[in-house]
């Protein structure tokens, strides 16, 4: 009996088709414009986590939110924000600061690696029709590899 129990508890051999896939927890972005400190350093890149149950709960008992609930995306986002160019302790008032055009990437980019469990997205070439995928976790802008 101890055979079969190590024989099905063996690990797998190392040219197995078959390897556990690991989960990644944190992606990399680029925003469109960036956030400007206040020093006028302008941050594009950094890294965003998957978010827990507990990130989408707290917000709800923020009294900000409880007032306007459009700030809900905003303590959201700056809860799963790991690293925003140079700034690692990114806060609501960060996102505040952010262009409306790097909110609405940052509100996307949660969407896709929290609902859909990827960073690519559909798009449609203008000039020629083309359909094909890009990965918004890339680090680069539209139109470069």
């Amino acid at each position: 009996m101890r055979r079969t129990i190590a024989a099905a508890t063996a690990r797998p051999e190392a040219d197995s088709p078959v390897q556990p896939e690991r989960l990644r927890t944190e992606f990399a972005f680029e925003l469109p414009r960036g956030y400007v400190d206040e020093s006028g350093t302008v941050h594009r890149s950094g890294v965003m986590r998957l978010a827990t149950a507990r990130d989408e709960l707290i917000p709800l008992r923020d009294d900000r939110v409880r007032e306007n609930s459009a700030y809900l995306s905003v303590v959201l986002i700056a809860r799963v924000l790991t690293r925003l160019g140079t700034i690692e302790d990114v806060h609501p008032g960060v996102v505040e600061d952010l262009f409306a055009s790097d909110l609405a990437f940052l509100q996307d980019f949660y969407r896709r690696i929290n609902a859909e469990g990827h960073t690519r997205a559909a798009v449609t070439c203008p000039a020629c029709r083309e359909n094909f995928a890009v990965d918004l976790a890339g680090g680069g802008r539209l139109g470069e590899s």
